[in-house]
């Protein structure tokens, strides 16, 4: 494995920029993108080998997908409770769709994508209280939609409409240091794509070097809906909980923003 300094990488950067469009590294896979860069670079995930430096990350995207990129996995308190498969999914989960076919008839799901700007249309919202320094799942079953009216009644019957009792949640020392220790220093790369005779090429035109991560603004995107804590969550298995970021909204996790390319 290459070992860099922050100068040689970023000189780096500059050469496989000046490449041009860059057939995919690994075809079929969906994080072509980051994966061909690491190959280009020589280093294996997305941990940068910068010694004497805090830690780096490589976070890799293309410049026009919809899709979230995942900023870490943690479960929520009281975590001895397995709050995910043994409240949410037991009594407000519902049928998976794959139940009778992939899965036994009996399978249950509960998969949401909730953050905290609006509730899910399952009633379903991320609450901060900064009082007491908690970062709060909350339930209202008068925000959901009418779609999913039978769904209610079966919770209803399970326990009850109230609001979850007890909250799941997360403290704000406990997401701060999971984070801080993720996503303490950062190169954001963007790649623009193109499709010739089913081939993927990439070509990496924009590179952002973001330092010291910002737990505020961390709170911020979660309320402003940019990141996203999502379940996902069945009979056989729990896919873990995760918190997701909306594409370009990386610099708004740091304090100083350096544009590379």
């Amino acid at each position: 494995m290459k070992l860099y300094t922050k100068e040689n990488l970023i000189k780096e950067f500059h050469k496989i920029a000046e490449q041009g469009w860059i057939e995919n590294a690994r075809k079929g896979n969906a994080g072509g993108v980051g994966n061909t860069l690491e190959d280009l670079l020589g280093i294996e995930e997305n941990n940068l080998p910068i010694p004497n430096a805090a830690e780096w990350e490589l976070k890799a995207q293309r410049v026009d997908t919809n899709s979230l990129t995942t900023l870490f996995h943690i479960e929520p308190s009281p975590r001895a409770v397995k709050f995910v498969p043994q409240v949410l999914l037991l009594n407000y989960g519902w049928q998976h769709q794959e139940a009778g076919k992939k899965y036994p008839d009996n399978e249950m799901s509960f998969r949401q994508t909730i953050h905290g700007k609006s509730p899910s249309d399952r009633g379903f919202m991320v609450n901060i209280d900064r009082g007491n320094r908690k970062v709060l799942i909350s339930f209202d079953n008068t925000k959901v939609s009418k779609n999913h009216k039978d769904w209610l009644q079966q919770v209803e019957q399970k326990i009850g409409l109230g609001e979850l009792n007890p909250q799941p949640y997360w403290g704000f020392d406990d997401l701060a240091n999971k984070a801080g220790t993720k996503l303490l220093n950062c190169f954001y790369v963007q790649a623009e794509v193109k499709k010739e005779d089913g081939i993927e090429f990439y070509k990496y035109s924009k590179v952002t070097m973001l330092q010291k991560f910002s737990f505020v603004g961390f709170l911020q995107e979660l309320e402003n809906g940019n990141i996203l804590v999502d379940f996902d969550a069945r009979t056989g298995h729990n896919h873990g909980t995760k918190f997701r970021l909306r594409q370009n909204c990386f610099p708004n996790l740091y304090e100083k923003e350096t544009s590379i390319l």
